[in-house]
């Protein structure tokens, strides 16, 4: 075997590792057995009202082979929603509401979407919400779920139920311990997005300048 068909194997073998590594899950669907663990690992999903911190997104764009990375804060609310303040590579905010999304640019323009008859896009805060808050019976309810535990983390896979989820979303994959520490989700069009999120605090309430991303424009 020649130097270049040598390092393309090997490439060919570590792609389908890394993939049959991050697919394990699907093979540990819930059970009776696995289900006192998965609803305990809910709760401690939801036991924070309010939280900070850190994430990095990596989107990979399978048909130009590409990987577009960006990062910068979060904020994840029981009651309001969520921000994803990004910082890098160009400063921009998306606040999801219960009903509504609002994208921030830079020099103050921002810009409502609302969600009222777009199925898709209550489906998808819905499941966000649902992911977040540790919704035990909403991951039943909208999805085929997978669980497996360590001695001191979670996994959970999920396959989407309703056709509205399904249209962006393929398959999803949460990694965390008390809280979640990475989001993975596979697209359709054979996309994925990953999300690694850190430095978690638990403050007891927004400041002034955080509850105005969830003022109306």
């Amino acid at each position: 075997m020649n130097k270049t068909a040598l390092v393309i194997t090997l490439f060919f073998f570590c792609f389908v590792f890394a993939q049959a590594q991050n697919e394990n899950i699907f093979r540990y669907p819930l059970s009776p057995r696995t289900m006192d663990a998965f609803s305990a690992a809910c709760a401690r999903i939801s036991q924070y009202q309010l939280i900070k911190g850190r994430f990095e997104q990596e989107k990979t764009l399978s048909r130009l082979n590409r990987v577009l990375k960006s990062s910068g804060n979060f904020i994840i609310t029981s009651n309001m929603g969520m921000v994803w303040d990004t910082i890098i590579p160009v400063p921009a905010t998306l606040t999801l509401g219960r009903d509504f999304l609002i994208q921030s640019r830079p020099g103050g323009q921002r810009t409502l979407l609302s969600a009222q008859g777009n199925e898709t896009f209550l489906r998808m805060a819905q499941v966000i919400s649902t992911v977040f808050s540790g919704n035990s019976a909403g991951l039943l309810d909208n999805f085929e779920v997978y669980f497996s535990e360590g001695a001191d983390s979670w996994e959970i896979g999920l396959i989407p139920k309703n056709n509205a989820i399904n249209s962006f979303a393929e398959r999803i994959i949460l990694k965390g311990d008390t809280v979640i520490r990475s989001i993975q989700i596979a697209e359709q069009n054979g996309d994925s997005i990953k999300y690694i999120l850190s430095d978690h605090i638990f403050p007891p309430a927004l400041n002034a300048n955080e509850q105005a991303f969830f003022a109306l424009p």
